[in-house]
């Protein structure tokens, strides 16, 4: 049972996905060359936030504009004047409508940048200790409509006032996650109005929030505030709340799609009430009459028994990028009384089926609209402030799709609306969840990190789940709900939250926990959560144990990736730069808080052994992305190969992480400022839809298929060299037909050894269609001496190598030029510049990971920009070209210009307009 609300308040845990795409535009754009969204100092001078001006229609929900913020150890006033029109609020912060106190602080230039050394560090937490005033004015023009006040997203706690009034109290507006309906009707006037929350500070391990553990340095604020938008509605005396569909496709034939709309409908007056409910849905229409009587809510439901057209024929069905195309379908409801609009409810939803059945082998396999699906995904961060920026998060979210990935899992820190929007757009499935390692798992995981829950826990739970799942059911991205994360619930916790999820329609596959746990009625997880999360060499992924590629592996990745060396300079100062080549055990910052991970130990260890000790900041970050790119490749290639495995197949694989949420050394595929080195290009190759790789556990090559349509008459060939270019094997397979929907074919086997090949050896792979064109290219660097892995001696985090691969005659290779000729086009405001490369040495020796950066008139990076191919490989003779595509707004002006570089390729920036 809830707890009895506060007078005025109600627990809207079960309404629909608000329509908030209008506030896409309110976000600016970060230069990817400033510290990070918000940080710049704000133009307006400390004081009052911008009134609200909030609109009179019926079913209008405007989000207040921002706040004034302050500390309650800088103000003495109390409730009653901080939350009446008229208060002065001088000396107080401006804070935007998502905010946390530092986000705030920041945006004022309190502090410098936060992602440098280690500015973070050096904030006061003491600060952030007291409860802080948010305090926003809004402006109505009106009272002749009912008022309400609709948020969730405070962290942790809050008293909400109005007008001088206490209209919540904190015990009842607790969890970042709880959605809030407060009827303020009484209380507003024509003209200015104002409410106040005072926010408590979070405490992650005591509240049900949102927290961080080893992926960054924590923010000292512990993100409290408000990081979500409070959104006044207005309405007539029937309001309509928690309208959606529930869409049920005919699997495999995909021909028809069953659509229920269901809504309530609340009569908000003290007397009985007739009202219309009318709409459409998918090209339908929609009509019934609600009698209600005095606050009392009804559900209406359409279906397509008693609303035929309700039945699709040939539905637009929603499908993730890769695999078909991202239509969606709306919902529009207006309730009227006496013919006049009372409310309105507006719903965007998609078609697909999900299901997550467990395989023979005991893993969990997703199957999407009847066809399988390997989930190849990353781990997604926010920022670490909780800031929100619509285009950085479209961006990130278009590297995803640029990377092959499929799916990005959430653990905790579930976005806004917004962001699952884009992800329907863009066909991004996600995985989100809570979070491990605080409160939320604290009453099963009895750690010190998460305290056990209390009487009041338990309901603050189930709400959450309510609004979450209100929240995000409609959204076609989203596949599944991971209830916990390294934990699975209790037997009543697990009630709670199933009964939450049925209450919401969820019909979606509910995973008890990310790693390999059971709870008393869901089951096992078929997930797995074996690590590693440090260094690995690439041949442990084709191991089938651990962290190998079998089954579902929830985040995995090698660890440690070191962005580039325009980023590091961002990043660190003159001497951290130093430490981070010269002193591997050093701790570093920008690591991680945890001891197991604040030190590059055992990367640096295995980067100095495979490739030779590093001689300076430049050659170690060169080393790196060499390292980075093999290891990546490698895992997603593993998983790849293997799902088609037929005793243990692969069925999932997520990189932790996709991004880092600041300026981070380890878990991420593209930095902070959205650049792009070797792990981010090992991914994109090893994910390309027809794909050529090389197996380190059998040395076979194999062609995987990621297209729906079978290929056939392709030829693979198979060229071993030594590093100077001599030729060592020529093996070329033709006739080869792959099956679709990621299945692999074996090309041919590479033998044991070829006479005369040297102990670092380079391999080229290139895949040919009927017509003799090439369709995939992948060049690797091996040894005759293999890395060794100590099975025997495997933690939870990473198996030790015992000995390692000879990468060493690498840097005998000899120094290549490369010609370069680069032109660019621009139209409607992107800039795409086309870049052909030829190795045009007279010698044997090919050019080894040759990387394009764009760049601007000052040498650095035009972020963010998606390359066709990159860090590629060229023989004497060879060419390729490569295409960039960008915002030609992120030029600032300046003429495009190209930097190639590479491992053996002498740096040199040309021209590129």
């Amino acid at each position: 049972m809830f707890p009895r609300p506060a007078p005025g308040l109600r627990l809207a845990a079960a309404t629909g996905l608000l329509a908030l795409l209008g506030s896409l535009a309110t976000g600016a754009w970060v230069d990817p060359r400033s510290p990070g969204p918000s940080l710049r100092p704000v133009a307006a001078p400390m004081g009052p936030a911008r009134t609200t001006e909030v609109a009179s229609a019926a079913g209008a929900a405007t989000p207040l504009a921002g706040y004034a913020v302050q500390s309650t150890a800088r103000t003495a006033d109390s409730p009653a004047a901080v939350s009446s029109p008229g208060y002065p609020a001088r000396g107080w912060y401006p804070a935007g409508p998502r905010s946390t106190v530092l986000a705030a602080l920041l945006a004022a230039g309190k502090y410098p940048d936060p992602f440098r050394s280690t500015n973070l560090e050096k904030i006061p937490k003491a600060d952030f200790e007291v409860p802080w005033w948010y305090r926003s004015d809004f402006l109505l023009r009106d009272t002749a409509r009912r008022t309400f006040l609709d948020f969730s997203g405070v962290v942790s706690a809050a008293d909400v006032y109005v007008n001088g009034h206490r209209v919540a109290r904190a015990a009842d507006v607790t969890g970042a996650y709880t959605r809030h309906e407060l009827d303020v009707t009484e209380l507003v006037r024509a003209g200015r109005n104002t409410v106040a929350f005072r926010i408590r500070p979070n405490q992650p391990s005591k509240d049900l929030t949102m927290g961080w553990l080893d992926w960054l340095q924590p923010p000292p604020d512990r993100n409290m505030g408000i990081v979500r938008d409070v959104l006044v509605r207005r309405g007539g005396p029937v309001a309509l709340r928690d309208a959606h569909v529930v869409t049920r496709l005919a699997v495999p034939s995909l021909a028809t799609a069953d659509l229920t709309v269901r809504a309530k409908v609340r009569n908000d007056t003290g007397s009985p009430v007739t009202a219309e409910v009318a709409g459409r849905v998918a090209g339908t229409r929609l009509r019934t009459t609600v009698r209600l009587a005095a606050h009392e809510t009804r559900t209406v439901a359409f279906s397509p028994a008693d609303v035929p057209g309700l039945r699709l024929t040939a539905p637009r069905v929603w499908w993730p990028a890769g695999m078909g195309g991202q239509p969606l379908y709306s919902l529009d409801l207006t309730a009227r009384v006496s013919g006049t609009p009372s409310d309105t409810a507006h719903e965007t939803f998609g078609i697909r089926d999900v299901q997550a059945p467990l395989n023979a082998a005991g893993a969990r396999r997703y199957r999407i609209n009847g066809r399988p699906l390997l989930v190849k995904g990353g781990g997604w961060s926010p920022d670490e402030f909780l800031r929100w920026d619509p285009r950085y998060v479209e961006d990130r979210l278009r590297y995803a799709v640029d990377l092959g990935l499929n799916t990005l899992r959430l653990e905790g820190h579930l976005e806004p609306d917004e962001f699952f929007a884009l992800a329907d757009r863009y066909g991004v499935l996600t995985l989100p969840g809570w979070e491990c390692c605080d409160k939320w798992e604290g009453q099963v995981n009895g750690t010190e990190n998460g305290e056990r829950w209390t009487p009041g826990d338990y309901p603050v739970a189930q709400a959450s789940m309510a609004a979450e799942a209100a929240r995000l059911r409609d959204h076609p991205s989203v596949l599944s709900f991971l209830i916990g994360s390294d934990f699975a619930p209790d037997a009543r916790i697990e009630r709670n939250y199933l009964d939450a999820l049925r209450d919401a329609d969820w019909n979606l596959p509910v995973i008890p926990a990310a790693s390999d746990k059971s709870s008393p009625r869901l089951g096992r997880s078929g997930m797995k959560m074996t690590g590693p999360y440090d260094w690995v060499p690439p041949g442990y992924w084709y191991a089938k144990r651990e962290g190998g590629a079998t089954g579902f592996n929830s985040e995995t990745s090698a660890g440690p990736s070191v962005p580039t060396l325009d980023t590091l300079r961002r990043m660190l100062t003159p001497a951290e730069l130093d430490t981070l080549w010269k002193d591997p055990k050093a701790k570093q910052y920008h690591r991680s808080p945890s001891a197991t991970f604040g030190t590059l130990a055992l990367y640096d260890d295995a980067l100095a052994a495979r490739y030779g000790s590093p001689t300076g900041l430049a050659d170690y970050v060169r080393k790196a992305q060499l390292a980075q790119y093999e290891n990546v490749r490698a895992q997603f290639e593993a998983y790849g190969r293997n799902a088609t495995d037929p005793e243990a197949p692969a069925t999932g694989v997520v990189h932790w992480m996709f991004n880092s949420g600041w300026t981070s050394l380890h878990w991420q595929l593209t930095d902070r400022y959205l650049d792009q080195g070797g792990a981010y290009f090992g991914a994109k190759k090893a994910n390309e839809p027809l794909h050529i790789q090389y197996s380190y556990d059998d040395r076979s090559v194999a062609v995987v298929n990621n297209r729906h349509a079978a290929a056939h008459g392709l030829t693979a060939r198979a060229t071993l060299f030594d590093p100077d270019g001599t030729l060592r094997y020529d093996g070329t397979a033709g006739d080869v037909s792959v099956a679709g929907d990621g299945a692999h074919a074996t090309a041919l086997t590479l033998p044991r050894s070829a006479p005369g090949l040297a102990r670092t050896y380079l391999l080229r792979l290139v895949l040919t269609d009927a017509d003799g064109r090439e369709v995939s290219r992948n060049v690797y660097w091996l040894s005759t001496r293999p890395d060794v892995l100590d099975w025997d001696r495997t933690t939870w985090w990473y198996t030790p190598t015992s000995d390692y691969a000879d990468l060493t005659g690498l840097a005998s290779m000899a120094r290549v030029p490369v010609a370069v000729t680069a032109r660019t086009r621009s139209a409607g405001g992107v800039s795409t510049t086309t870049v052909t490369l030829r190795n045009t040495t007279d010698g044997a020796t090919p050019s080894l990971l040759t990387d394009v950066h764009l760049v601007d008139g000052r040498g650095a990076p035009v972020l963010p920009v998606r390359w066709s191919d990159n860090e590629v490989g060229l023989w004497p003779g060879e060419s390729v070209t490569l295409t960039a595509v960008y915002r030609t707004a992120d030029l600032r002006g300046a003429a495009p210009r190209v930097r190639v570089s590479g491992w053996n390729t002498p740096e040199r920036t040309v021209p590129a307009a």
